[in-house]
């Protein structure tokens, strides 16, 4: 009998990654279509379950020879019945079924789980976790989210929120609004947007020259990779909007290491594409604020699956989580 397929399913806000992978998680096909969140999200499964039939004949395939889809979605949710409780981007609330709502149009068994969670799976099976059980993989783009695997698996919590470290407060007074309601979330400091309002803030506050102003008074803002570039060629303002950035991440990885004692944590997310100039510092200052052991025996890494995170963790919820056939 032939190897089933696994699908993967990264839905983003923008476009949504779709992917067939093999038993033992290679990638055979991936595409995107665009996230079409009009009428309160209504079509986006449609649309999923209308692309995936166009791949498999495309392919040759048909639906008996997959084993299942798995989907990382934004938001909390509900692993054991698939509910999302809130995805405000995407137009859903009050507990969106979209477990039963994927299985309805495309006819096949699914497994839903948070986005941040199926990236740190995706790393734990074939990135950057290289098989280790206990790990933390922290995303830093627009926003930054996060996943904790404990022994293997992912911890949920009681609510399906566990694993938001982009929501620990790192400032608890005086810090930058933040999307969920609160102030002071690391993810108003450590993602791509909390680095743009730093740098900002601080071109505004400052009259010193340097590539970073440059820029500035050229395009009339700057991004965050102007802000590691900048860095790179030594100016001083984007060195220290960076180690601004470091500290408040790099101690919150501390807190988080000193609870769990991870093997190891990932950084992934296009904010961590700038490599050894965020990395370093922010390894400094963990190192610093860590408990002795922990710091000895916790590694912080780069993530290696890149966009690929999503869609190989969603394909492995499929095959390590029971679904009725």
């Amino acid at each position: 009998m032939a190897e089933k397929w696994l699908i993967g399913v990264d839905l983003g806000g923008t476009t949504t990654k779709i992917a067939f992978i093999s038993y033992y998680g290679e990638i055979l096909h991936k595409w995107e279509i665009p996230t079409d969140t009009s009428d309160k999200g209504k079509n986006i499964t449609i649309n999923i379950a209308k692309a995936i039939d166009r791949k498999l004949e495309e392919v040759g395939r048909s639906k008996s020879e997959i084993l299942g889809i798995g989907m990382g979605a934004p938001g909390p949710v509900n692993l054991v019945n698939g509910v999302v409780y809130e995805a405000v981007n995407l137009g859903w609330q009050d507990d969106y079924p979209l477990k039963d709502m994927l299985e309805v149009e495309t006819s096949m068994p699914a497994v839903v789980d948070n986005d941040a969670n199926c990236a740190a799976l995706g790393e734990m099976w074939k990135g950057a976790g290289n098989g280790a059980k206990d790990l933390v993989c922290v995303t830093l783009g627009t926003g930054v989210g996060g996943g904790v695997i404990a022994n293997g698996q992912i911890v949920q919590g009681v609510s399906g929120a566990a694993g938001e470290i982009g929501h620990i407060t790192s400032i608890p007074e005086g810090g930058a609004p933040c999307n969920c309601g609160k102030s002071g979330c690391l993810e108003t400091i450590a993602s791509a947007t909390g680095i743009v309002r730093l740098a900002l803030a601080e071109l505004s506050a400052n009259d010193a020259s340097g590539s970073l102003k440059e820029i500035y008074q050229r395009e009339g803002t700057v991004t965050a990779k102007d802000v590691f570039d900048s860095a790179r060629g030594g100016d001083k303002m984007a060195l220290h909007v960076i180690d601004h950035v470091a500290g408040h991440l790099g101690l919150a990885l501390a807190n988080i290491a000193n609870t769990l004692n991870p093997e190891k944590i990932v950084l992934g997310g296009g904010v961590s594409r700038a490599g050894d100039i965020l990395i370093n510092p922010v390894k400094e200052k963990f190192l610093a604020c860590s408990f002795p052991r922990v710091a000895k025996s916790t590694q912080v890494t780069l993530a290696t699956l890149g966009n690929d995170a999503g869609v190989i963790g969603a394909a492995w919820l499929v095959r390590n989580n029971p679904i009725k056939q």
